[in-house]
């Protein structure tokens, strides 16, 4: 593939991965394909889809011409491992629980404001573990397409949390704030209740990192553990 087909396909990747975020969330959109596929269908359908065009992402940055902008250092590649510790916990906490508060979330009606979880500190913690892995890739990868991919990635999570705010206030009206106000007035170790729960979902985001971490070679062709060497 010669260079301007492969900036052309990462291009086009980029175009068709941010449409499919911006197009399937507009209200009449929505309404008319949770019609058709019910909350979780619509939910799973949204969630592979967005898996499947990051994959494609993914390779097509990969594929793209190098363009040396740093030069990454092995501190730079530990402080991703860090980065991802905590991307993967929020994962972990956040995972297939409710929350009136973010896009998505599983059964939203039995959430429950005297234990909130990680909600009590975050309202949108699937968007904060995606601004996390893609600013810790963004400093340990510095060729300018894997720059632009995590950049604007890390960007796009950012903004998406003070979009959703903004959308999730307008629909959900007088609700949104009292809700906020309940978990607020929660005590600080609310989010660790029921305990077992905590510890489970906290094991299963590190399990979730070290399976990453035994796929990555496979699936990406970069070994991160080699960092790690002597």
């Amino acid at each position: 593939m010669s260079d301007s087909a492969a900036w052309a396909e990462f291009a086009l990747a980029f175009g068709v991965f941010l449409g499919a975020h911006r197009v399937p969330v507009l209200p009449s959109v929505r309404e008319n394909l949770t019609k058709a596929l019910g909350k979780t269908g619509f939910t799973v359908a949204y969630s592979v889809l967005s898996l499947v065009l990051l994959g494609w992402l993914i390779e097509a940055a990969a594929e793209a011409p190098y363009v040396s902008l740093w030069e990454p250092a092995v501190p730079l590649v530990h402080t991703t491992f860090l980065l991802m510790g905590f991307a993967f916990l929020l994962f972990g906490l956040a995972i297939a629980r409710p929350n009136p508060f973010s896009f998505g979330g599983l059964n939203n009606e039995a959430f429950d404001p005297a234990r909130p979880g990680i909600i009590r500190w975050l309202r949108h913690p699937m968007l904060a573990a995606l601004a996390l892995w893609a600013f810790g890739h963004l400093i340990s990868n510095g060729d300018l397409a894997h720059v632009i991919l995590f950049g604007s990635l890390g960007v796009f999570a950012l903004l998406g949390m003070k979009l959703i705010d903004r959308r999730k206030k307008r629909v959900m009206g007088a609700e949104w704030d009292r809700l906020l106000k309940d978990i607020r007035a929660q005590s600080w170790n609310r989010g660790f209740v029921p305990f077992p729960a905590f510890v489970i979902r906290l094991l299963f985001g590190l399990g979730a990192m070290g399976g990453m971490l035994l796929l990555h070679p496979l699936l990406l062709g970069v070994d991160p553990l080699v960092y790690f060497g002597g």
